[in-house]
């Protein structure tokens, strides 16, 4: 065989590998708590919206 013909199909297979890699934990994945991105939720479910205010008030008052 060709040495571009290998290095081709050894291209190809771990281009499939890595798709079915990434459809295979996009249906495996488990359930994340409200996170687009499966990150657990951390980046926006720990938001506290009450403490964000306090802080804009207090910057507020000291400017």
């Amino acid at each position: 065989m060709d040495v571009q013909l290998l290095i081709i199909l050894a291209l190809c297979a771990a281009a499939a590998f890595y798709l079915g890699r990434r459809v295979w934990q996009q249906f495996t994945a488990k359930n994340q708590a409200g996170c687009a991105k499966g990150c657990g939720g951390a980046c926006g479910a720990a938001l506290d919206v009450d403490a964000l205010q306090r802080t804009i008030e207090a910057r507020k008052s000291h400017a």
